[in-house]
């Protein structure tokens, strides 16, 4: 007997349709194995693919497992975002302003902002960032990017930082040098080592930053239009080098995917300084694209 399975694709970190990060929210992924929903996710060939199921921890609403074309993955920014606004917009949230979500890494609260059944905006919390050694090849690095040693930013270190999911940081020194920006991968391994993650590319400004995210080894994702799990380290990674003013109510905007014509704004809040950081979130606007039904014989 044929499955039938309905979806929502929404752009996520975006007010305007064809912008921001797209995603696809499976309504209801019961009676799909881990191999079909990992079939599925190449097959809608998007970043991510997410499939909603029932929680199995009270405190969580749902449950809701990530793919990318190649994996999946623990915990991820823009499917947690666009999947709440999904949620809220079909009243699977109770119409409470404050929900918990199950991923991966285990519960993640949302937050949304406006009527909670069609919010104007989603917020969800990131644990504590985490950031490993400076990596020493930082020429390495630059090359490995099709850039000169120059194009880096003066004292800022290159390092690998996560609140659940990994990424190399690369400040760079302006705009322009993130535009120019091409990740070879195998080059990027022997600087930063085999196990590198995605690569996030940016350019600390006055308000938040100018970037850009590669992962074609980790993902097979090209360019990340929005990184939502990747935003949340940049903000402390700026706070605690000082690229940015710390404070009790900081406040930053990551411009993503502006290079490949998916401009996204993913909002950043967190307090802290040099000396620590936290109650970090990650935001944005949802926008609905399109529904469809797939059908499996």
């Amino acid at each position: 007997m044929a499955r039938e399975h309905d979806f929502v694709q929404v752009d996520v970190f975006t007010e305007r349709v064809l912008r921001g990060n797209p995603l696809a929210v499976f309504l209801d992924g019961r009676g799909l194995d881990d191999g079909e929903m990992q079939a599925i996710a190449r097959e809608m060939n998007l970043s991510e693919t997410t499939f909603v199921l029932p929680a199995t921890r009270a405190d969580c609403a749902a449950r809701v497992r990530i793919f990318t074309p190649a994996r999946e993955l623990p915990f991820a920014g823009h499917p947690t975002v666009g999947t709440t606004w999904v949620l809220a917009t079909r009243g699977r949230l109770g119409g409470a302003a404050r929900a918990t979500l199950e991923e991966g890494i285990g519960p993640v609260g949302i937050e949304l902002e406006g009527d909670p059944s069609r919010p104007a905006f989603v917020w969800m919390r990131h644990r504590d960032a985490e950031f490993a050694p400076p990596v020493t090849d930082r020429a390495g690095v630059a090359a490995a990017l099709g850039l000169q040693a120059a194009d880096l930013r003066d004292g800022a270190p290159i390092r690998v930082g996560s609140t659940g999911s990994p990424f190399l940081y690369v400040p760079l020194r302006d705009r322009a040098a993130v535009d120019r920006a091409a990740l070879d991968v195998a080059a990027m391994r022997r600087a930063a080592g085999e196990t590198v993650p995605g690569v996030f590319v940016f350019a600390a400004e006055q308000a938040g930053a100018y970037s850009r995210m590669f992962a074609p080894h980790t993902s097979r994702t090209a360019e990340d239009p929005a990184t939502g799990a990747a935003s949340g380290p940049l903000g402390a990674y700026l706070v605690l080098h000082g690229l940015v003013e710390g404070g009790e109510a900081v406040r930053l905007v990551s411009e993503q995917g502006t290079q490949m014509g998916r401009q996204s704004f993913v909002h950043i809040r967190l307090r802290g300084d040099a000396r620590g950081v936290t109650d970090i979130g990650v935001g944005g606007s949802v926008v609905p694209v399109l529904e469809g039904r797939l059908t499996i014989p």
